[in-house]
């Protein structure tokens, strides 16, 4: 056993290249321990040594994480007999039956466990298997971040359902996935390696996860073949030994897809017959699946609504399936229809209230209602969902995400937990009582049966999983804060950073301050006071498009005209939204001086004049707001720079990579917005800066050879809306320009598009001197969504720092075509040491 009065850790700057596939978990040596009576455990004892079972699965680990941290060799017995120096993990039933002296465990919940290392044994005991594996996992991670310390501690979940979900589609790709292809499905069915689904199953377990939705909840119905219900059986034995449950997402219509029928009535005795069935089979093979995620009657999928059915008996009829197995249905309540821009009290966020309000009471015990954070749609900033105060007699659980769809797709750092903490602290105030959001999903505040959380994860077969390092932190501070709401997203990022990347104080407090800042940096410079993620709404959803929130029917609109900006969601004059909260709630947001600022423009048309309660107007905000985002995100690559030999090489170009492409694209987001409102609008930025570049050269001023002038759409991610490209896919073009600065030494940052279709390769030259080139390869290196096009998806940039530049230097430029892809340049910025165009 650890037994430590007094233990001190100190980190050496020690570093090993790794790839990140063991994320948090991975055990690394501590250095230089020295402890008073600092022993060892002579052997880990199992209650059970089922290799199904998650306790034999705890032992296991603990006796990997021991090998790992402490280079000691430590046994697995199924010998019972207690000793001084053993370590026991079980069930406290087990546990009672084996020694009889069970009185002085704690009470604990379902999945709950106790860990006591006080004593001369340790013993982590979980109310049932799954829970003394999380009880192994919380004493490792203790371990791990150099906590030897003696305690004897109790924790149970907050929420029953603690559930990630897959977006995986059977052909094997994944929609909003940014990590690589599925973990699960390749060419219509199941893989036949599942190395990795184990590792991802123990990545899951270890932040308390228990259920897994494996597919698209744009769902095949091929999935319900025999043969590919034969192959989800061998998934949930992978993830069985972890206590993970799968379930899988439905589509409406597999009755009439696969099933010979010609209706997918959920009232229709043949439908029923149909899913009953296929229940049965599935549960034949997995008889500890999970349930049924359905998306129904939104963007296209089938539902109840075809034949005049309530959502409710759509999910009733699936949960009277799953019930004698004691299955869940999560009904998801991201359903809304095309609407009509014209009418002024058209309004998307009042959908989820509007169809499910009148079902509550409705839906049979066994439905979860998933409720996604806001009423939109994952955005930056969103109020929180007024549905989760209307529905006190069903079951809820809060859908977030931590594939970034809308938040930079992982190639920009967002760390989500900060905004998830706003939604899980908000206080809905039902019949004036305190209401937590958190408290509703757990089932406390309306006594419900279920409740919890979902995540959209996304995780592919990249080693990062997410396709970047940094990202992870969002999906182990997810399970934190599933399993306990009230954690401190500071706190549980540190925790994070110190399994990552080790233990060294600047490493812990240079990411905490580039995390904790990059939410606010983040929505500074993409969408601000309430208006949403100014993305491509109708396209990727990575870069900006401004213009695509409005003019259409996805109802994620602005109403932004020439002098005026923001939804009016007031029941006195707009769309009513505000009607739909608790009276307290509902009478902040109905006041415009009472709405927050970072709300203002969800729930007001304002005067790009208004004047904020910071005292700004609306627009100089958003200038300001833009040109300060980006400016922070520049110092993310100074502050990891920083760190260059404190993490393994590896991982360390891995996140400068994608730091130094955020610094680029900020500014890209910057610009776009900042442009697009100024034009619109006609209101100068008051300190000049927006439309003033003095440091730039644009490509088409410059001399051409082989390359043509186009026009940039949307006209704002282009700098002066316009670019260069070849003058034909096979032949090089050549941009010149006798530069005219004063003799210094400058950073030379040149920004270009890289779109899909080929790998185009540049050089820049100084007097015919080579400076540097780079390759347009950012469909092989970040993974966000591509796109053909010359617009705010491919805009990137590339420096080059530190060069000497002397009055009347040429500066040239070589664009080699590849494919389709036309060696495109929008401009040349020439910066003084700490300016940032």
């Amino acid at each position: 056993m650890f037994r430590a009065l007094l233990v001190v850790v100190a980190s050496l700057n020690i570093v090993i290249a790794e790839n990140g596939l063991n994320a948090w978990l991975r055990y690394a040596p501590l250095q230089n321990v020295n402890s008073h009576h600092l022993t060892l455990a002579s052997n880990i004892i199992a209650l059970n040594t089922s290799k199904a079972s998650p306790v034999y699965t705890a032992s296991l680990e603990l006796q990997k994480g021991l090998q790992g941290i402490f280079s000691q060799a430590v046994k697995i017995s199924n010998y019972t007999h207690k000793t001084s120096s053993a370590l026991i993990v079980g069930t406290v039933d087990s546990y009672s039956k084996v020694y009889g002296d069970g009185d002085d465990v704690p009470d604990l919940d379902e999945d709950g466990f106790w860990l006591n290392t006080k004593g001369d044994t340790i013993k982590i005991l979980g109310q049932n298997e799954r829970g003394a594996l999380y009880g192994a996992f919380e004493y490792l991670s203790m371990l791990a971040q150099g906590d030897l310390s003696r305690i004897s501690s109790v924790k149970n979940p907050n929420q029953p359902i603690r559930w990630v979900n897959q977006w995986d589609n059977m052909d094997g790709s994944i929609e909003r996935g940014y990590g690589g292809p599925s973990l699960f499905f390749k060419n219509g069915g199941i893989v036949d390696d599942l190395i990795r689904v184990s590792e991802y199953g123990r990545l899951l377990a270890s932040i308390r996860v228990n259920g897994i939705i494996i597919n698209n909840v744009n769902a095949n119905a091929t999935l319900l073949s025999p043969q590919n219900i034969q192959g989800l059986g061998r998934i949930a034995d992978v993830f069985r030994p972890y206590g993970i449950q799968v379930g899988i997402s439905l589509n409406f219509a597999s009755p009439t897809a696969i099933g010979g029928l010609t209706t997918f009535d959920p009232l229709d005795s043949g439908v029923i017959s149909f899913w009953t069935n296929i229940t049965n089979q599935i549960y034949k093979r997995i008889p500890d699946f999970a349930g049924y995620l359905v998306k129904a009657n939104s963007e296209g999928q089938p539902g109840p609504l075809t034949y005049n059915r309530t959502l409710a008996e759509g999910a009733n009829m699936f949960a009277k399936t799953l019930d004698p197995y004691g299955g869940v249905v999560m009904f998801r309540a991201f359903v809304y229809n095309q609407l009509n821009e014209s009418d002024w009290k058209a309004d998307r966020a009042n959908a989820a209230v509007q169809f499910f309000k009148p079902l509550d009471g409705k839906f049979a015990d066994n439905v979860v209602v998933q409720i996604k954070y806001g009423p939109i749609d994952f955005q930056v900033r969103e109020p929180v969902s007024p549905l989760f105060a209307n529905l006190r007699n069903t079951s809820t659980a809060v859908e977030l995400q931590v594939a970034q769809e809308y938040l930079g797709q992982q190639c920009h750092l967002v760390y989500l937990t900060p905004l998830w903490k706003t939604i899980l602290d908000f206080d809905l105030r039902v019949d004036r009582k305190a209401s937590k959001v958190s408290d509703i999903i757990s089932s406390k505040r309306f006594n419900r049966p279920l409740g919890g959380s979902a995540a959209v994860v996304n995780a592919g077969t990249n080693t990062t999983w997410l396709g970047s390092h940094m990202a992870m932190s969002n999906l182990y501070a997810y399970g934190r804060l599933a399993w306990d709401p009230s954690d401190e997203p500071e706190d549980i990022l540190q925790d994070w950073i110190r399994l990552t990347f080790g233990l060294d104080p600047k490493v812990r407090d240079t990411i905490t301050k580039m995390s904790m800042q990059s939410w606010p940096a983040y929505e500074q410079y993409s969408g601000n006071l309430g208006l949403q993620t100014l993305t491509d709404i109708t396209g990727n959803h990575f870069g900006p498009k401004p213009q695509s929130q409005d003019d259409n029917g996805w109802g994620q609109w602005t109403r932004a005209d020439h002098t005026t900006i923001g939804m009016d969601r007031t029941v006195a004059n707009g769309t009513g939204f505000s009607g739909t909260y608790p009276p307290e709630i509902a009478n902040m947001y109905e006041n415009i001086a009472t709405t927050p600022d970072n709300l203002l423009l969800w729930f007001h048309h304002v005067n790009y004049t208004h004047v904020l309660h910071s005292g700004k107007t609306v627009i100089q905000y958003f200038y300001d707001a833009h040109y300060s985002g980006a400016e922070v995100a520049q110092t993310f690559v100074k502050m990891w720079e920083s760190l260059k030999g404190k993490i393994d090489d590896e991982r360390y170009e891995h996140v400068l990579y994608r730091q130094t492409f955020q610094a680029g694209h900020s500014i890209t987001w910057r610009d776009a917005i900042s442009n697009f409102y100024w034009n619109l609008s006609g209101i100068p930025d008051e300190a000049k800066r927006v439309g003033h570049h003095p440091w730039r050269i644009e490509a088409e001023s410059m001399v051409l050879d082989g390359y043509t002038v186009v026009p940039v759409r949307p006209f704002e991610t282009a700098s002066n809306y316009t670019a260069v490209i070849t003058s034909s896919n096979t032949t090089a073009g050549i941009a010149t320009m006798k530069l005219g600065f004063s003799s210094g030494t400058y950073d030379l940052a040149v920004n270009y598009f890289d779109v899909i279709g080929g790998r185009a390769h540049w050089q820049v030259y100084l007097n015919d001197k080579l400076v540097g080139g780079w390759v347009g390869n950012h469909e092989d290196t970040l993974g966000h969504a591509v796109s053909v096009n010359l617009d705010g998806h491919t805009a990137s940039r590339i420096i080059f720092k530190g060069i000497k530049i002397a009055e009347g230097d040429m500066l040239k430029i070589v664009g080699t075509p590849n494919g389709t892809e036309r060696a495109p340049l929008d401009y040349v910025a020439v910066l003084p040491p700490g300016v940032i165009d």
